[in-house]
């Protein structure tokens, strides 16, 4: 039956709008990782971020060439129990992924792909901040040590010798988080075992592998 309150029908209109601008803001953010390099794009309400804590030790067990060599890795960040905080003030996740060879995976190339991957989920945070999301944070597979900073001895932040040489691009590690990224895939919609042709990757047949990042909204 319609309602002809005005009131109620200009607080309904009002509620479509804000949901509308909301899903925009999204597709924008989205659309803005593709363009930056982005293989595949997902969208997780904040809450299905999985966070297991046994996978951030994972980093100090195997003792990872980059512990301690960076603030954005294990033991110099909050760990899972940070990031369930921060879950409670975030409103969504974008997942990034970029599907690339699995020879790069093991090559020179590597880094400079971990660069673009932290590079996007970078520009999609501070387009987040430009739309109003003042809290929103991102996260990258692997140590910006070794990818940003490999050929200096160390890093300023650590040594207490500076500011970070890469403030802009530099993001923190997902694994010292404890995030399972192959969960977060899944919740995000994006198949981990995607098989992909070699007219879709350019790269004739060779298997793939891929490498993801986390910007939270909020």
């Amino acid at each position: 039956m319609e309602n002809n309150d005005p009131l109620i029908n200009k607080i309904s209109d009002t509620v479509t709008t804000h949901k509308e601008i909301f899903v925009q803001k999204q597709n924008d953010l989205t659309q803005l990782a593709r363009r930056l390099g982005a293989s595949e794009v997902g969208i997780v309400n904040a809450s299905q971020v999985p966070v297991e804590d046994h996978l951030a030790n994972v980093c100090r067990e195997i003792r990872c060439e980059a512990y301690g060599l960076s603030p954005s890795c294990p033991p110099n960040v909050s760990g899972p129990s940070g990031f369930k905080e921060l879950i409670k003030k975030m409103r969504y996740g974008v997942v990034v992924r970029i599907d690339i060879p699995s020879s790069v995976m093991f090559s020179n190339e590597r880094r400079e792909v971990m660069g673009l991957l932290h590079e996007i989920v970078a520009s999609v945070e501070q387009e987040a901040v430009r739309m109003g999301y003042a809290g929103s944070k991102s996260f990258a597979g692997g140590s910006c040590k070794q990818i940003f900073c490999r050929e200096h001895a160390e890093c300023r932040v650590i040594s207490e010798q500076g500011e970070c040489r890469n403030p802009k691009s530099a993001r923190p590690s997902m694994s010292g988080f404890g995030i399972n990224v192959l969960k977060l895939m899944q919740k995000a919609g994006i198949p981990v075992d995607k098989s992909l042709t070699p007219d879709q990757t350019g790269y004739h047949g060779e298997s793939m592998s891929w490498v993801a990042g986390l910007v939270m909204v909020g």
